[in-house]
Formats: C-alpha cells, sequence, structure tokens
C-alpha cells in the first residue's frame, strides 16, 4: 500500500503513510495537516475499525441517529472524513492541530496478526506517539482522543509512560479487561465476542478486494492483499476461546489492564451516566486511582458517541488540548476538577465539583424488606427467607415514594445474603426510577435507548473481597479463586452497582431487583441499522454463554435470606443541594 498525498477541504492529506515498528511490521496512517508549513501539536488515535470506513457507512444507523437528533454534529463540515468514534479533521485542522488516524496491526491497511487490546498493541501504539512526535511538522506534544476503543488503549498506553505523550482525553473508556470489558462480577459477558464479529472481523488486513473501499480516496479499506476465510482466521485472535479459556482474573486479563500507579500524564476522564456494561466503570476509577496530578472529570448522559462530537464536547476538548498542547490561555486552568451534567427524568443539568464522591454525600442504607417487597430505612428483624428461580423475573423490592426532589449520584452497592441448590449463584441487580403510575422509567443510554439507572453483577463464587481496594460504596472482588457454595447454606456477598445519576422528582419511586439473568425493559426488542446486536435494555452486554453459565448450577433454585444479624440493604449516595 503506498503512500499518496493530496490538498483538500482546506487540508494537505497524507493516505497510508508507513510508521515502522521495531520487529519490522509497518503500520498505516491517515494524516491530516494543516495546509500552511509549521509545527503543530497532534491528535492520534488507534484503532481496528478501520481508518478508511466512513461512520455513515459502516455504523450508518448510529451516524443517521445521532444527526437526526443533534445536526450541529453535521455542521461546519463535508463529513467527507466522518469515522466512528474519532475526531473529524476538519473540525480540528482549521484551529492548528494535525490528527493521526493508525489502522491497529492486522486491522484496515497494517499488515500483522490482529489482537485487539494485546500488549503487542500497546506497544505499537507507544511507538506511533513517539514517531508523531519527532516528524518535522510536530512541536512535540502528541494528544490521544477517541471514543471507546480509541479510549480504553489511552489508559493502557499512558501505564507506559511514553516520553512525549503530553495529554489525553478519555471519552468513555474502560480501563480494567477483567472488571469492565468481559466479565462482569466474574460473569462472562459476550460483548467482545459479538463487536469483534461484525465491527473487527470485517475489516480485517487482507479483506482487500471482498471489502469496501473509502469514500474519502477511492483506496481498499483493508489492504491490498486478499486472503481466502482460513488464512483470515489464522491471523487474528481467538476470542471467545482466549476468554473461556481464562475464567479468572490472571496474567492475561492484568496485561491488557490499567496500571494506575504508572499514569502521571495529565488527562481529562469522560464518563456516561448509561454506560453500564462497559465504560463509566473505567472513567471512574481512572480519576480516584491514577497517578496523575492534573487531571478531570466529567460525566454526561445520552448515546455513546453523541456529546463526543456535539459542539458542548468539542468546545471541552478543545479547552483541554488548547491548554496542554499549545499553550493557549483557554481557561482550562480554572475548570473545576468535576464537571457533571446532573440527569433529571426530561433535562441535564450542568455542575460543577471538586471531587468525586461528592464529599457531601450522605450514604444512605435502603434494607430490604421481605415480607412488603420494600426498601426501608430500619431494617426487619424478622428471620425471613425468599426463593426465586433466576431464569424467572427475580423479586423487586420498591421504596416508598419520595416526600421531595431527591438525587442520587455516585457508585452504589448491596449486600445480600443467598443460598442455592446448587453450588454458585449468579447475581444480577438492576436500580430503577418507577414513576406514580408504577411504570418504570428508561433511559437513553450508551449502547441501548432503554436502559436502568444503574446495573450490578456478581457471581456468588467470586464473592471474595480485595480488603485493600474495597470501600464501603464500591466493593472490589479479586476475581482469583473460585469460593464455592455450599448448597443449601447462605453467604454474605458484596454487589458493586456502577457509578450513576438521577434526580428523582416527588412522588417516583426507586426500585431494586434481584435477579439471575440480564436485565429487560418492558418493551419490545430494537434493531437499528448498523448495529449488529438487538437492544433490550443492556445493549449487547448480555451474559447467557452455556459454557460460562452451564444450567446444572446457574438455574438452581436461590434464596434470599434475612434476620436479626444478617440485613440486606441498598447503599444509595444522596447528595444535598449545594448550600449558596
Amino acid at each position: 500500500m503506498e503512500q499518496h498525498s493530496e490538498v483538500a477541504h482546506g487540508m494537505q492529506i497524507d493516505w497510508d503513510v508507513s510508521i515502522p515498528m521495531e520487529d519490522g511490521i509497518v503500520l498505516r496512517a491517515d494524516i491530516f495537516r494543516p495546509i500552511d508549513a509549521g509545527q503543530y501539536p497532534v491528535i492520534l488515535s488507534y484503532g481496528p475499525y478501520g481508518k478508511g470506513l466512513a461512520f455513515q457507512e459502516g455504523f450508518s444507523g448510529g451516524w443517521d441517529r445521532l444527526v437526526a437528533a443533534l445536526p450541529e454534529v453535521a455542521e461546519g463540515t463535508s463529513n467527507t472524513y466522518a469515522n466512528f468514534e474519532v475526531v473529524d479533521p476538519e473540525k480540528w485542522v482549521p484551529d492548528g492541530y494535525i490528527c493521526i488516524r493508525v489502522d491497529a496491526r492486522g486491522s484496515g491497511n497494517s499488515p500483522g496478526f490482529l489482537s485487539p487490546k494485546s500488549i503487542r498493541e500497546t506497544q505499537d501504539m507507544y511507538q506511533c506517539i513517539e514517531w508523531a512526535a519527532v516528524q518535522p511538522w510536530s512541536n512535540g506534544k502528541v494528544g490521544l482522543n477517541g471514543i471507546s476503543y480509541y479510549a480504553t488503549n489511552q489508559w493502557y498506553v499512558a501505564s507506559m509512560q511514553p516520553p512525549h505523550l503530553a495529554a489525553m482525553c478519555v471519552w468513555e473508556g474502560a480501563a480494567d479487561y477483567y472488571r469492565d470489558n468481559t466479565h462482569h462480577g466474574g460473569i462472562l459477558s459476550q460483548f467482545l465476542v459479538t463487536l469483534y464479529d461484525w465491527a473487527v472481523w470485517r475489516v480485517q488486513y487482507g479483506v482487500g478486494k471482498n471489502g469496501l473501499k473509502s469514500k474519502a480516496n477511492g483506496r481498499l479499506i483493508s489492504g491490498d492483499e486478499t486472503l481466502t476465510p482460513d488464512e483470515l482466521r489464522a491471523n487474528r485472535i481467538d476470542i471467545e476461546s482466549s476468554l473461556l479459556a481464562h475464567p479468572l482474573d490472571d496474567a492475561y486479563y492484568k496485561d491488557r489492564s490499567a496500571n494506575w500507579s504508572n499514569i502521571t500524564v495529565p488527562f481529562l476522564s469522560a464518563a456516561n451516566w448509561g454506560g453500564q456494561g462497559l465504560h463509566p466503570r473505567g472513567n471512574f476509577e481512572g480519576f480516584t486511582r491514577a497517578k496523575s496530578s492534573q487531571k478531570w472529570l466529567e460525566a454526561h448522559g445520552l448515546s455513546h458517541w453523541t456529546h463526543f462530537y456535539t459542539n458542548y464536547g468539542i468546545e471541552l476538548q478543545k479547552r483541554f488540548f488548547g491548554h496542554f498542547l499549545k499553550g493557549e490561555d483557554t481557561g482550562w486552568d480554572k475548570q473545576a476538577p468535576v464537571q457533571l451534567q446532573v440527569r433529571y427524568v426530561d433535562r441535564f443539568v450542568q455542575r460543577s465539583e471538586n471531587e468525586w464522591p461528592l464529599q457531601r454525600t450522605q450514604w444512605s442504607k435502603f434494607y430490604l424488606n421481605f415480607e412488603t417487597l420494600s426498601l426501608d430505612e430500619a431494617p426487619s428483624i424478622d428471620g425471613v427467607k425468599i426463593t426465586y428461580d433466576p431464569m424467572g423475573d427475580g423479586v423487586k423490592f420498591l421504596s416508598k415514594p419520595f416526600e421531595s426532589e431527591t438525587e442520587i449520584t455516585g457508585p452504589l452497592a448491596a449486600k445480600l445474603f443467598i443460598s442455592s441448590k446448587s453450588n454458585d449463584a449468579d447475581i444480577f441487580l438492576a436500580f430503577t426510577l418507577i414513576d406514580p403510575d408504577g411504570k418504570e422509567v428508561t433511559f437513553q443510554g450508551s449502547n441501548d435507548p432503554h436502559t436502568p439507572i444503574g446495573l450490578g453483577w456478581l457471581r456468588a463464587s467470586h464473592r471474595k473481597l480485595d480488603k485493600d481496594l474495597s470501600l464501603p460504596y464500591r466493593p472490589y472482588h479479586t476475581h482469583d479463586e473460585i469460593w464455592p457454595l455450599i448448597p443449601g447454606k447462605a453467604e454474605e456477598l458484596d454487589i458493586e452497582i456502577w457509578p450513576t445519576c438521577i434526580v428523582v422528582p416527588k412522588g417516583y419511586r426507586v426500585a431494586l431487583t434481584v435477579k439471575g439473568n440480564d436485565y429487560h425493559y418492558d418493551g419490545p426488542t430494537i434493531r437499528i441499522p448498523g448495529i449488529g446486536y438487538e437492544m433490550f435494555g443492556v445493549g449487547p452486554f448480555v451474559h447467557t454463554h452455556p459454557k460460562d453459565r452451564p444450567a446444572e448450577i446457574f438455574n438452581a433454585m436461590v434464596s434470599l435470606e434475612a434476620d436479626s444479624s444478617r440485613q440486606p440493604y441498598l447503599l444509595l449516595p444522596i447528595i444535598p443541594k449545594k448550600k449558596v
């Protein structure tokens, strides 16, 4: 694949530029630069979705819904170079940035073995950063920006401390390959198997003439070499077998996770309240645990890619990068450490805070009453047991109607005491909002249009806690050994519910549902063109693999138990109004 250069849409564009790796593999990058000679800061992204695949073509359903809802996304640009989950160079190059998109090893026009999120990819990304920094058109400062995959690998490469990495914007990026990406509470998520099958393998290097051509330049998107299906399979990881071979959090996952003590670069971590199943956890963990002395947290709602491309998101990103990559007075030195888009039923309200979790949080226990199926402020003293079918609807506990508008913002946790007829059980928790008519209120999530307020998961045999990392509001499980249940004997479980935000209107209730399978909202399944999965409330984050959840174990009846010495509860972060 030879390099080709042209001037178009006010930019100098270099297609398929070679970036050599130390092992001899040559990666390919598209580079968008200002026409005027000079040295400029770099915004770099590295990923496997095909740098030549247009957003409008490769992810048409997402693009159409995004532009229909927010026309501003498509304004001020020809959208010729719109690419899934990375910046539009037509909106950045005029401001004096160079945008570089690199096809990950084994994808697009970059040859090699395709192994997403591997150490090899992180090493490649490190070398791409250092290569970009010393080019004659670079000012030596490289920033990383992008959504999801293009955000997750920022945590990884920052752990390696590339000398020329000056700042990064981690927009909805997971960080822990086990807890965020592949196993929720120790339960295998089928997300990556689904994602790679429809979004990555289709642009693998070697698809060649059997694949698509770029609408921006007419060049093949997946290499000028055409391999057979067998050759393609042999040249990529078998993700399903790899995950099944590693049920615990061993070196396989740790090598693909952030090392918080090594992350010192300035960063902006942008989370999505509705990203249960993948993204918000890493963004909050990164903000609280990374060693960086200059770090900021932002949290928003709506779909996965929305605010990355809105005027709100771009303005935020440019103020951040203008400060760190260009030395401009963007006002970022006055930016509050935490910027929240506080979620209401019908809107979002922006608010600045100084820390996370919020210092003024009133940590409130709502006890599970098994006789009234309610969430009460005081525990029940009677010994009671509820048994449910884990393949059914589970057990729902309802609060009283809130007497006044009440904000819940932060991480949640639940304590349960459960027993099973088998030696294990999978616990799925759904935290939901109920209107005065008794109907659940759902929200646009990052990957599904009908999500609850919060979700939590735990496999009972993974109940071992890390005593050093666990907090009352964020249990942290080691996932390093199996503790089987004794059939019929109850065990104590502390379950993490990922951080969330909702302002509960007066007269509304909240509910906690305990069940043995994935949350389903009360409505029809939805399928969006260009998105490779059905949506029923959890997006692609389903947990139904029969090898991970054999029926003889996980279909056995489960009991919730309580007595005077064992009081199950839901811990909520109630936020009092700020004093003016």
